[in-house]
């Protein structure tokens, strides 16, 4: 591509406005992945309890050994890019292509973004709780949407600070309008005046640009500690005149990936079109046989053992029929095919 010299009357590039990273310093630190690919949580499994037997042996009930589920979290997101400044085209531009300045605008514009929007779609794929709604929030039902969120999240005893909520523009200027939230005075006025809406039911919100969160998905709520999103390397370098290149050669490569801790996924909340997300499988045992579907599914994965198969390591990709035994329970979730959002998890025992 031709490089536009810039004439007597320009002295600068127009930028494309950006902002820093919407999701860093919003997530879990908890975990570190340094000197390593593959990270394994371990949750212990606790379990119900007896009533207590005043007479007999077994007063406290039957010992059970303390088991545990295994989540495992492998790297994926190895991105790197390369640029060259020739010397004659920066003294052509006025030297306004200074290379660190340039490195920073790589950066804003292309790997913070990039890697944001991986973390939302991660994050919505795997939320604990994908809610879904017949068509897009309005003014008069997206605030009540916004508590049926936070609502989720205080069943499952989600602690309620560092509670974020994602939402676009559109959203947004839905809450700041709502007739709920203009009717608390102050609040109302300072978001009409400023534009500011603050917390809502304990979510702290933050407004991020359009085709940032995945399609169909109109908010994302998560808590701090639910997600995390490790860097293994964050490397860039600015070469000066190296063999071949008279100017400057740029070079970045960032290692990462996004994760829902499964033990806490219930901190994850997502809001998506009904229509766009995968159908929970058919689970149904007979004759200690099951074969889970779910109609247009990309995968279908379960697990024997009571955990969880969105984030458990012994889930395995369902490719026929399962033998179960009698008390076993099974539980399968669905991936959608071309960006629908996984399904719910479906779960069915063995009685025979």
């Amino acid at each position: 591509m031709a490089i536009n010299l810039a004439t007597k009357y320009s002295d600068k590039i127009a930028e494309v406005f950006t902002k820093s990273s919407f999701i860093r310093g919003k997530v879990s630190n908890a975990y570190d992945l340094t000197g390593v690919k593959t990270l394994k949580i371990y949750t212990p499994i606790t379990v119900s309890e007896v009533d207590y037997k005043r007479s007999g042996d077994n007063r406290y009930g039957e010992g059970t050994e303390m088991q545990d589920t295994v989540q495992e979290m492998t790297m994926t997101q190895d991105k790197a890019f390369k640029l060259t400044i020739d010397k004659g085209n920066n003294v052509d531009q006025m030297n306004i292509k200074a290379a660190g300045r340039m490195l920073q605008l790589q950066l804003r514009e292309q790997s913070t973004p990039a890697a944001d929007k991986y973390a939302f779609k991660k994050f919505a794929m795997y939320a604990g709780k994908i809610m879904t709604v017949n068509s897009k929030p309005t003014k008069s039902n997206i605030v009540s949407t916004i508590f049926d969120m936070g609502q989720a999240m205080d069943d499952a005893l989600v602690p309620e600070d560092n509670r974020y909520l994602y939402m676009t523009a559109e959203m947004y200027k839905l809450v700041c309008t709502s007739d709920e939230f203009i009717a608390i005075d102050k609040l109302g006025e300072k978001s009409i005046s400023r534009g500011e809406c603050g917390d809502i039911d304990n979510f702290r919100i933050v407004k991020v640009p359009a085709g940032y969160l995945p399609d169909n998905c109109f908010m994302l709520a998560t808590y701090k500690q639910s997600v995390i999103m490790p860097y293994k390397i964050q490397d860039t370098k600015i070469h000066q005149d190296p063999p071949g290149i008279s100017g400057n050669l740029i070079e970045g490569r960032h290692y990462y990936d996004a994760f829902v801790i499964g033990a806490k996924a219930m901190g994850v909340v997502a809001l998506v079109l009904a229509s766009e997300k995968q159908a929970a499988p058919t689970v149904s045992i007979s004759s200690h046989k099951v074969t889970p579907t779910s109609s247009g599914a990309e995968k279908i994965m379960y697990t024997l053992d009571g955990s969880d198969p969105r984030y458990s390591d012994s889930a395995q990709v369902v490719t026929g029929e399962i033998t179960t035994e009698s008390g076993q329970m099974i539980r399968a979730v669905a991936f959608g095919a071309n960006g629908k959002f996984t399904s719910d998890v479906a779960y069915a025992t063995d009685s025979d």
